[in-house]
């Protein structure tokens, strides 16, 4: 069984890629939008399209949505993640790194959704199907704090909250070299690199992105930052920080120095989401909720220190 659409595409959407335009029109992920260009179940004008055409003002579109299939991967326990709060509505879970935060394609690995299913803990029955109660994401390298709703109306109010970026989200990361100056703002534009489907940059005409930057602790080789975000863009600080030629430690994708990388024994980026402060859907009192950094993170600024 599958549901057809048919439609004009809307001139708002004229020149958009076709994964970017599905994602908007249907209420999709991007990742799911391309997924149904690469599968042939879309056609514009009759043509069958990949994920990168061009979408043309008033030309008919059509979309296979096949029925979502049932999951039948029981939900995984997942060492290392810790429920740090939780009440009838949300819960926040401190992340290992490794850890996705919802099932995707091409991802087999843990993920905060299976770990909270197998604890028990009953999520929200609201958002895609592959992320259900899941407001925000950290990568899967960075480790930290994600909250999680519980209820259809504190998953509706927390989207709202971080749409609205009413959450104050804090993170420390350890950068290469210097940073000058010592603190600032970052505010430059990203989108997805052409060509590199998991890599993102500073792009003319990409989506608004804030970054605000203060100096922890300088070391010879290294900076610790805290970082403040208004936005939140799929590796925002990641891609920041790589533009001003001081790219997290061990972020060995956005040019990162391999062998430093080694030498504190880092085996991913050097980023910590350190801190959540957010109104509670339901009372509207104010959540705040630290975390403390991970084994691995803490050893590599001791040998730094060293």
């Amino acid at each position: 069984m599958s549901d057809r659409r048919s439609l004009p595409v809307p001139a708002g959407l004229a020149g958009e890629r076709v994964d970017a335009g599905l994602a908007r029109l249907l209420g999709v992920s991007r990742t799911r939008a391309a997924e149904l260009a690469a599968a042939g179940r879309v056609t514009v004008d009759g043509q069958a399209v990949g994920k990168s055409e061009r979408l043309r003002a008033d030309a008919w579109l059509e979309v296979e949505l096949p029925e979502p299939e049932v999951a039948v991967r029981p939900p995984q326990a997942v060492p290392g993640l810790r429920i740090v709060h939780e009440d009838d509505d949300i819960v926040v879970v401190d992340k290992p790194a490794g850890v996705a935060a919802h099932a995707s394609p091409g991802w087999d690995g843990p993920t905060v959704a299976d770990g909270l299913r197998a604890a028990g803990v009953s999520v929200a029955d609201a958002g895609a199907a592959e992320r259900q109660g899941i407001v925000h994401r950290l990568d899967v390298g960075t480790s930290g704090l994600m909250v999680v709703a519980k209820t259809t109306p504190a998953y509706t109010d927390l989207k709202r909250q971080f749409r609205d970026r009413e959450v104050g989200k804090t993170y420390h990361a350890l950068v290469q070299g210097h940073p000058d100056p010592l603190r600032g703002t970052i505010d430059a534009p990203i989108a997805r690199l052409r060509g590199a489907d998991h890599r993102f940059g500073v792009v003319a005409g990409g989506r608004e992105s804030v970054t605000h930057y203060d100096t922890l602790e300088a070391f010879r080789y290294a900076t610790l930052l805290t970082i403040a975000l208004e936005t939140g863009r799929t590796h925002q600080i990641r891609v920041h920080m790589a533009a001003t030629r001081h790219p997290c430690v061990g972020d060995l994708t956005y040019g990162a120095d391999p062998v430093l990388a080694q030498r504190l024994g880092i085996g991913r980026q050097w980023l910590h989401a350190m801190e959540l402060d957010f109104r509670h859907p339901r009372t509207g009192d104010r959540v705040t909720v630290g975390s403390d950094y991970p084994a691995d993170l803490a050893e590599g600024l001791r040998r730094l220190a060293d």
